[in-house]
């Protein structure tokens, strides 16, 4: 089963599941059936806020209650949790708000954010912040995708014979191209000799 199909046979379930966990995919999915008509965008984007916003609050209780058994059975990341814990000082509401969008630390992000200073109810207040931002964008980057590849396949179907005129054009001048250069390279081999 694709995941556009379980998109549209599971909707809304979906992508709550997805929210929950690291859910761009799913996301940008189901902004694209928004699209299509099988989900609707608000809906979608709204689920995808208190999804993403749960899972993320979730997994800072995680870091706030075993984070302390996770650095003694792990010393290497005391260290690491050291770096984080002194930039989250400095940058603490640019880092719970954009953490959800940096590539693998959707999950240990607030795992590592839970183990450091930052109270829970400071982190709620940045992670619904962080929660609607990403619900809206990548949630309207789907929508988008939809309406972007609806209108290019309704031109590529108006300039089709114009792009297979130009597609045996390209593949004439590569095969001439790669003929001419055997020629050459087959005309400096009979010099050498």
């Amino acid at each position: 089963m694709s995941l556009h199909r379980f998109l549209v046979e599971y909707g809304y379930l979906a992508v709550l599941g997805g929210s929950l966990l690291e859910g761009e995919t799913v996301l940008v999915l189901a902004g694209f059936a928004a699209h299509q008509g099988h989900l609707s965008l608000p809906l979608v984007i709204v689920i995808a806020f208190f999804g993403g916003m749960i899972g993320d609050q979730i997994f800072f209780f995680v870091g706030w209650r075993y984070g302390a058994a996770l650095l003694r059975r792990m010393p290497f990341l005391a260290t690491r949790a050291e770096r984080v814990n002194r930039a989250l000082v400095r940058h603490q509401a640019w880092l719970i708000i954009g953490v959800r969008f940096m590539y693998g630390l959707r999950i240990v992000g607030p795992i590592v954010i839970g183990m450091s200073d930052v109270r829970a109810r400071h982190f709620l207040r940045f992670n619904m912040i962080g929660a609607a931002i990403w619900a809206v964008l990548v949630a309207g980057a789907g929508y988008l995708f939809g309406h972007t590849l609806k209108w290019f396949i309704a031109d590529l179907e108006r300039y089709e014979g114009v792009a297979l005129l130009l597609i045996i054009a390209i593949a004439g001048c590569v095969a001439l191209a790669h003929r001419w250069l055997a020629r050459r390279k087959k005309s400096l081999r009979e010099l050498g000799d």
